[in-house]
């Protein structure tokens, strides 16, 4: 059954889509917090920003939600004049959501080399008693693996008998093309891949979203990992990257995270 959050929130983003003005109800406008470093706030409201947006013909794809306490996260993808694959997450107060957060990545025009899209495979939420050890394996997995680089535990962590399942454009599935790409040096010598903090993990049930800061190639970057976990070990894996811009060009002061 889906939730009344998630059903707001998908009513909200498909306003982009619709134009709809009554799709912003569930903002708090007054108190809503932008954290999409690129967005002014307070420069045009909603629901005329949708309008404007909707007149362009969009299309808003909602393929995965997810909900855990006060926050939302969808797993969308646009089409405008690029197709656009994005984490959106909000966080609720008083039943209305006053903060937002987002990831996007420019989608790969072709599936990666084990055939999968940066969107598709399982969307269904399962396993809700299992919430909190999945979230406590997908923390010790940032802690150890992605920010520790202590890729000698990686098996201990990635399916084996239902295998490992990779949605990154670049990558493949099975754990070796995850080690590989988590070994990568630069000519510099340093990491290509550079996890420092974590600073959110939103689990619901077999679904554990990430929010990671960074860097890759030497440049601040967002990292959104999404892990589908079956049986304590982490079995798929969907992300996008972005390029964090700097300060200076920010168009508001609330930080990417």
């Amino acid at each position: 059954m889906t939730s009344a959050r998630k059903h707001q929130i998908r009513t909200l983003l498909k306003g982009i889509e619709t134009g709809d003005p009554e799709s912003v109800a569930v903002v708090n406008e007054a108190k809503y917090i932008q954290h999409n470093p690129m967005t002014r706030e307070g420069s045009e409201g909603l629901a005329e920003l949708f309008k404007r947006l909707s007149q362009t013909s969009p299309r808003v794809g909602i393929v995965r939600m997810l909900e855990d306490g006060d926050y939302v996260v969808a797993h969308t993808e646009y089409d405008f004049d690029d197709v656009v694959v994005g984490f959106e997450v909000f966080r609720f107060e008083d039943g209305l959501a006053v903060e937002h957060w987002d990831n996007l990545q420019r989608e790969h025009g072709a599936p990666n080399a084990s055939g999968h899209t940066m969107n598709d495979g399982p969307t269904e939420v399962t396993d809700l008693d299992k919430t909190q050890p999945n979230r406590e394996l997908v923390r010790s997995f940032v802690d150890d693996i992605l920010i520790g680089r202590r890729l000698d535990k990686l098996d201990d962590y990635v399916g084996d008998a239902e295998g490992y399942t990779e949605h990154n454009p670049q990558l493949s599935d099975g754990v070796q093309a995850l080690r590989s790409a988590l070994s990568e040096v630069a000519s510099n010598g340093e990491p290509v891949i550079v996890y420092s903090r974590m600073h959110r993990l939103i689990a619901e049930g077999n679904f554990q979203l990430c929010v990671c800061e960074g860097f890759r190639d030497g440049v601040h970057t967002a990292f959104y990992d999404l892990f589908r976990v079956h049986d304590l070990k982490v079995v798929e894996h969907w992300d996008t990257t972005d390029a964090i811009p700097p300060r200076s060009e920010w168009r508001n002061d609330n930080g990417k995270f």
